[in-house]
């Protein structure tokens, strides 16, 4: 029986359940109405919320009923102002499931012959369990009640549709239950507090062991937290850490309000144990864990970040390469858009004016080199296609205009903005415009960069989020080259003859389907660095190599093959050298340039044919002349040609061609230098090779690595100045240098008017033999150092007559050319004098 001294109440409260909607007969066997109806049975609203009990009365509580979980996954707190949904009744309701705890107490009772009445049932959906309340006769005492219902469920165990695993369990409650409705979750840690049983009276806490003895019984026990000693914290209270959640809410709802007695260890008046469940996990422990420990999180965070960059900004880019190649996103390339411009020209006549004018000629002229590039084109041989020539001498126009005219897919990339970049940030976005890859992020380099130094100041490991510019290239470059490598594949059918090749094996006996990557100025400005050369050289020979696409380079460069063949040292390379224009072919050019815009003239009203201007002008039979000064270069020819479409001569436009050229020779290459800025030649450098080129028009190379201007790094001197197109440097057939030539055709004439200036010659020959002699100056006084050394030597040894003499000699050809260095310099500072 229960002793009434535990429950320490003044009178029963049944009105509390009796009397409302949540009261529910057990032995009637009627079937639940909807869930939403029993759960109000739980609230108990406006009243304490404790089961009262009276003689010959107790409580069971019923684990397994509903669905633990089910709070949680609804995601609302299951109030009667917030009730749950009806259509769970025909899923979790106890009489469907099983789990009626009033069917467990009938079959019970009438096969153990147990002496117990259900009276009342008050339903725990978010704990999932049941409290009963029943009555006895007091022939048994409850904890013989409590022995028969768990025997009975061992033997016939209810396992519900959501916990095939788990039978539904039974405890008798031994403390004052309190049946309310706030929203608190289970949890497998419950929190005892030791509570006086009287106002006035002081409690006991319990030791480890006392807890054990009490609640080891519902469930095993993970850990048992008492308060610390020195805790100031009241009520004293200790943490029981269960196993599951169930058996932390049987040990919760049976043990609740118990009062410990003083023969169990609660003290004089006794000690009332109040349950709660509590969060064992801290408010903050995953930042906390975040904080203290960025050797492991830095570098897994760098994993996930390259990895979301991986997983989706790759296929984007992809996509905005392959768009960019296909040009499927342009416009102009749409057939609709097509159609209307061809439409509204059929209505609208008019002439589109060509920049190419009079290109014809030159194409007639070079169309071996043209069939020839069509040709390496058709082939399997994996090697690059390079076309090489001056500034100015059509090399893109022929590849990209004539040669890959009827090539769908071609990608140029033009390095000259890319060096010229100034920064990590500004080559990247270069380099992702040159080939469409988009989204770049080149911003986050420099912050990378920044959140990396910090990170590897504090944990001393480097975490791997910053990332260097060649890395950053090789992504861009890698990720075209698999944009290339998807167009190429793109073109196969499933009806092909060789549809059983793979993919390598069909791109390798397909070489007229691969895309062709045409790279433009390449080694522009290289003496500045070669990093983006070199990655872009290694990209383009795996592209070579693995069959995805056709290289093209296009340099002025002569030295090219240096940098290549460290790319792609195990081939030779198809090569087109380009040159100058004959003379034929140059005046054929200025002549269709002139005749080119006859056909957008108006017509006469008088109807008389048009003027062609090869036909009426007079003057063009200057052009012979003309063209033998100003050279093939096409550049320089087609600014002939608009000068004499203004009206001036052949004769005087050449000449002023020739004047501007001077012009900026005298600014590139000897005065206009700011002194600041990093050059790797001296103006008396580039003078005397000016003097000397205007009176011949070639040099020999290592003639001039003889002259004593270019007796310090000469080699160095003349390729800068052959980078900045001064001059051009023509290798022998085995390779080596050879010659020296103007950079231009158009040079040679402009050296001459230079020359032809003698305040300007005179100012620079005097600088010229000013440094040579501060260089004799230097050998004169190394000599006199030497030999002053020499006489301090006792005894004047023999053998060192001949190295004094030698140094005497040396000393005496010094002179001789200070003495007349310093006689020029007189006659050049006379002309100075009187010239202006």
């Amino acid at each position: 029986m229960f002793p009434r001294s535990r429950w320490h109440h003044a009178s029963r409260v049944r009105a509390t359940l009796q009397g409302s909607s949540i009261r529910t007969s057990l032995n009637t066997g009627r079937t639940y109405p909807f869930i939403r109806s029993r759960y109000a049975s739980l609230e108990s609203k406006g009243q304490t919320g404790h089961i009262e009990i009276g003689s010959n009365e107790g409580i069971l509580f019923f684990d397994n009923v509903f669905p633990l979980k089910i709070q949680k996954l609804l995601g609302i707190p299951f109030t009667s102002a917030d009730k749950p949904p009806k259509f769970l009744n025909y899923f979790i309701s106890p009489v469907i499931t099983g789990t009626d705890p009033a069917k467990v107490i009938e079959k019970s009772s009438s096969k153990a012959n147990l002496p117990i009445t259900a009276t009342e049932t008050l339903l725990r959906l978010k704990e999932g369990g049941a409290f009963v309340k029943f009555t006895h006769d007091g022939s048994q005492p409850t904890s013989e009640v409590e022995k028969i219902l768990k025997q009975y469920l061992e033997e016939k165990p209810v396992k519900p549709w959501w916990s095939p695993w788990r039978r539904m369990d039974v405890n008798i409650v031994k403390g004052r239950p309190w049946v309310e409705d706030l929203f608190r979750l289970p949890t497998p840690r419950i929190k005892v507090e030791f509570i006086p049983s009287e106002p006035g009276a002081e409690s006991v806490e319990l030791s480890q062991e006392q807890l054990y003895s009490f609640f080891r019984p519902y469930g095993k026990l993970n850990d048992i937290v008492v308060q610390p000693p020195d805790s100031k914290i009241l009520p004293k209270f200790a943490y029981l850490d269960f196993s599951t959640m169930s058996k932390a809410i049987t040990a919760k709802n049976c043990m609740h309000g118990y009062l410990v007695s003083e023969a169990e260890g609660g003290g004089k008046k006794g000690t009332v144990l109040r349950l709660k469940y509590e969060q064992k996990i801290k408010a903050h422990w995953i930042r906390d864990w975040l904080v203290n420990h960025p050797r492991i999180v830095i570098p897994i965070l760098a994993a996930i970040i390259a990895g979301v960059t991986v997983a989706i900004f790759d296929p984007i880019r992809t996509f905005f390469v392959k768009a960019h190649i296909t040009r499927s996103l342009h416009i102009q390339e749409n057939r609709f858009y097509k159609w209307i411009v061809g439409y509204a020209t059929d209505i609208i006549q008019w002439h589109k004016k060509r920049d190419d004018d009079g290109m014809e000629a030159v194409w007639d002229d070079r169309k071996d080199n043209i069939e020839q590039i069509q040709t390496w084109l058709m082939e399997t041989a994996d090697t690059f296609i390079i076309v090489q020539g001056p500034r100015g001498s059509g090399k893109r126009e022929l590849v990209v205009d004539q040669a890959l005219k009827d090539k769908k897919y071609k990608l140029v990339i033009d390095c000259k903005p890319i060096q010229e970049a100034r920064g990590d940030s500004a080559t990247i976005n270069a380099a992702a415009l040159g080939v469409g890859y988009r989204p770049v992020f080149s911003w986050m380099n420099s912050i990378s960069g920044m959140i990396d130094m910090a990170a590897q100041g504090a944990t001393g490991v480097k975490t791997g989020f910053s990332e260097t510019l060649d890395s950053q290239l090789a992504k861009i470059w890698n990720t075209t080259g698999t944009a290339l490598r998807q167009i190429a594949l793109d073109q196969r059918h499933k009806d092909d003859k060789d549809a059983n090749l793979g993919d390598d094996e069909w791109l390798e006996a397909h070489p007229e389907r691969r895309p062709v990557v045409v790279i433009d100025n390449f080694l522009h400005k290289s003496q500045e660095g070669g990093v983006v050369y070199d990655k872009i050289a290694d990209w383009a020979a795996r592209l070579t190599t693995a069959n995805i696409a056709h290289v093209v380079f296009l340099t002025n460069d002569v030295s090219y093959s240096k940098s290549l063949s460290k790319a792609l040292p195990d081939r030779v390379f198809h090569q087109i050298p380009l040159s100058d224009c004959s003379p034929q072919v140059a005046k054929k050019f200025v002549i269709r340039h002139l005749d080119a815009d006859v056909a957008d003239d108006p017509e006469h009203k008088d109807g008389s044919p048009k003027e062609v201007p090869s036909e009426t002008r007079t003057d063009l039979a200057e052009l012979d002349t003309c063209l033998n000064l100003l050279g093939g270069r096409l550049t320089d020819l087609e600014f002939l040609a608009r000068r004499i479409k203004t009206g001036e001569t052949p004769q005087k436009a050449v000449h002023e061609i020739i004047d501007q050229s001077a012009s900026e020779i005298l600014k590139m290459y000897i005065f206009g230098i700011d002194e600041a800025e990093s050059r790797q030649w001296s103006p008396e450098q580039a003078w005397l090779l000016i003097k000397q080129l205007a009176e011949k028009e070639s040099l020999r190379y290592n003639e001039i690595l003889l002259d004593d201007t270019y007796k310090t790094n000469g080699e160095r001197t003349l390729r800068a100045l052959e980078q900045a197109e001064l001059i051009t440097i023509v290798s022998s057939p085995s390779g080596r240098p050879s010659l020296i030539k103007p950079g231009k055709p158009v040079y040679h004439p402009a050296f001459k008017r230079l020359t032809e200036d003698r305040v300007l010659r005179s100012r620079l020959d005097l600088a010229i033999l000013t440094e040579l002699v501060k260089g004799e100056n230097g050998t004169i006084e190394k000599c006199e150092g030497e030999l002053l050394k020499l006489s301090e030597i006792e005894g004047k040894p023999a053998g060192i007559g001949g190295r004094i003499r030698y140094l005497l000699e040396k000393l005496a050809k010094s002179q001789e050319k200070i003495e007349a260095y310093e006689r020029e310099q007189a006659g050049l500072k006379k002309v100075l004098g009187k010239e202006h």
